[in-house]
């Protein structure tokens, strides 16, 4: 009896993840300009867990980094601007990203593939995350973003609990740290002087 009521329980598990608000926000909606107003302005990368290589040994060069998305409601796109944090070098580089609205996504040219992210919102409007493959076992990702460097726990705990519902290990979460950060004189020389944006990186070492 007791086997049976412990299958029965497991059994249970899924369904449980299943009504927890933070696994029903990992599902896509369709982005409205008011998602947009939302997360324009500046956001800093808190964390990351992939299983896709190449991005999972990306993110764990990044000491930390932060960035800017500015909207163009008439076609869709958002320019993004970034200032990362890689060894002892601050990384600066701006592109485009494209905005899928009814399918909730956004997605980026990255080495001539275009790759494709699920927005998603959660129920406190100063956090967001990004789910990568989240169906593909072998390349599912989850990134956390938020409008603060430092995050309470309640938000990180949000950020947890969807690494758990999407099946992974908080062992695999990659964490920035916004002390490392050397891209600060960089950020203040661009808002000072305003130059126009270009793509590409420059690099200070």
């Amino acid at each position: 009896m007791a086997l049976s009521w412990a299958l029965a329980a497991l059994s249970l598990l899924p369904l449980l993840d299943a009504q927890s608000p933070v696994c029903v926000s990992l599902t896509a909606t369709p982005i409205t300009n008011a998602t947009l107003e939302q997360i324009s302005g500046k956001w800093f990368y808190i964390a990351s867990a992939f299983r896709e290589p190449e991005f999972n040994q990306s993110s764990r060069t990044i000491h930390s980094a932060y960035f800017y998305f500015a909207l163009n409601h008439t076609d869709d796109t958002m320019l993004l601007t970034e200032y990362l944090t890689i060894g002892n070098r601050c990384i600066y580089n701006s592109s485009y990203l494209k905005v899928q609205r009814k399918n909730g996504t956004v997605s980026k040219d990255e080495s001539g593939k275009e790759v494709f992210a699920d927005l998603l919102l959660t129920k406190d409007p100063k956090i967001f995350m990004l789910g990568f493959s989240l169906k593909d076992e072998q390349n599912k990702g989850l990134s956390f973003y938020a409008d603060k460097p430092e995050v309470t726990e309640e938000q990180m705990r949000v950020f947890h609990e969807a690494i758990r519902c999407i099946g992974m290990q908080k062992s695999e979460i990659s964490y920035t740290d916004a002390k490392k950060d050397l891209c600060g004189p960089l950020e203040k020389e661009h808002k000072e002087g305003r130059p126009e944006e270009k793509e590409g990186d420059t690099a200070l070492g």
